[in-house]
């Protein structure tokens, strides 16, 4: 195959078959593509698009590029949940747990930082001695033995996949709904799962910039789903500010500790539940949205949340004994107040520029070879639409050092406005989208 013959008619408008995206993947998968070669395809594809044939080879392509799960023989549901990236968004912390108390297995595949937007496995690091690397047979009986696993795709699942994932990081090629539904799609089919729900983003943070983009995403992974026996649910989710206040690794895995104790801020909680609420209905364990509610809340009023998560963290390896004291998790030399310079509302809390701040503190990836520092970023204690008064506290920086902290103050600078009035942020939970059609919340 000649991959730049490929390249030219991608890049001219044209469209491959089944077998061209089959062949391409795996001779990228085996190293015989280059990555300049398939950065350049990749531009080609996210300037001229994927119709929906070539979005379903692609997902095809990755994800007969590795293994799969094999979880039929466990006798219950198997639901996952996946975010369409956001700042702050530690939901898949506290969920994946939640559920797996329930009774329904959860085989969480997740992913690393992405763009602005930071990466559940780069959070769970943050818990000292964690392991997201597991493999397939690992993954399997720790499933079977907590319902649970959180992981990534390890060389075994969607390796293809996991390659173009850091490629398109690196490339400024995320936004582009066929490949980010077949890239979500890849690897959550090879968790052979009875259930998908999707939180897609909606607001100035989110990867989509419309209404249109965000419904076009969700009906692309329906299909991909029912293409391959897996029922798929949307949920619109409002990405205008950060999700919670906590902002940076080891900050949102304390927060997610806080939530998994019942007790988390009041939005992330809601996120929680609402998503959580259709993984019990896609799974038949719960009648309607109402019913799974009251199930979730009592799973973590009583403790079985957060018991089921101490497990999953020592069974990966990671110290249980960060749920008793998160002091535990990396902490940031430098810490500083982020105070109000004037009276007014809160009139936006930006969270793509908070999120590309924690980059700039080092939390994050500007190479694909950089190294994390889990403890920096912000918590944030204030949300669009707030009164606040000449010099209250809306923030807090942590940071590595004396020019981290300045740096942290000229993003928060940018993030976050006052001004006389303010204009009502998004509804948190405001879309639920299916085979049936968009339905407003």
């Amino acid at each position: 195959m000649l991959v730049h013959r490929l390249i030219e008619r991608k890049r001219d408008g044209g469209r491959l078959d089944a077998g061209e995206w089959r062949t391409l993947v795996m001779q990228y998968t085996a190293g015989a593509v280059t990555d300049y070669q398939m950065s350049a395809f990749l531009m080609a594809c996210f300037l001229r698009g994927l119709d929906r044939t070539e979005t379903s080879a692609l997902t095809d392509a990755m994800l007969n590029s590795g293994s799969r799960f094999d979880l039929a023989s466990l006798g219950v549901p198997r639901v996952d949940k996946h975010s369409i990236g956001g700042v702050g968004d530690k939901v898949s912390i506290v969920l994946a747990p939640l559920v797996a108390s329930l009774g329904i297995a959860v085989p969480m595949v997740s992913g690393r930082g992405l763009g602005h937007t930071g990466g559940t496995l780069d959070k769970l690091e943050s818990i000292p001695g964690m392991r997201t690397n597991l493999s397939l047979a690992e993954a399997r009986a720790q499933i079977e033995d907590l319902g649970c696993a959180l992981m990534g795709q390890t060389d075994e699942i969607a390796p293809a996949d996991r390659k173009l994932y850091a490629l398109r990081d690196a490339t400024s090629t995320v936004e582009s709904i066929p490949l980010i539904a077949s890239s979500i799609m890849s690897k959550k089919l090879a968790e052979d799962l009875t259930g998908l729900v999707i939180d897609i983003k909606r607001g100035s943070g989110a990867f989509l910039t419309s209404f249109e983009q965000e419904v076009a995403l969700a009906n692309e992974m329906i299909h991909l789903g029912e293409g391959h026996g897996c029922p798929v649910v949307a949920v619109v989710t409002a990405m205008d500010r950060p999700l919670g206040r906590a902002c940076g690794h080891a900050l949102e895995v304390e927060e997610a500790i806080t939530a998994l104790k019942g007790e988390g801020p009041a939005d992330l909680m809601e996120v929680t539940l609402a998503l959580g609420a259709e993984m019990l209905v896609l799974a038949r364990v719960a009648s309607d949205a109402s019913a799974a509610r009251t199930d979730l809340n009592a799973a973590l009023s009583s403790g079985k949340a957060l018991a089921r998560f101490r497990k999953v963290v020592e069974r990966q390896g990671g110290d249980p004994a960060v749920l008793d004291d998160t002091s535990r998790l990396p902490q940031a030399p430098a810490r500083e107040t982020y105070a109000a310079r004037r009276a007014g509302f809160v009139s936006r809390v930006e969270p793509r520029a908070i999120g590309r701040g924690i980059i700039e503190l080092g939390g994050g990836r500007k190479v694909m070879s950089d190294t994390i520092d889990a403890a920096v970023g912000f918590v944030i204690h204030v949300k669009p639409g707030d009164r606040v008064e000449a010099g209250q506290p809306l923030a807090v920086i942590h940071a590595r050092d004396d020019a981290g902290i300045e740096a942290g103050r000229s993003v928060l600078d940018a993030a976050i406005t006052i001004a006389d009035e303010a204009e009502p942020p998004l509804k948190l939970v405001s879309h639920r989208i299916s085979r049936n059609g968009v339905e407003t919340l």
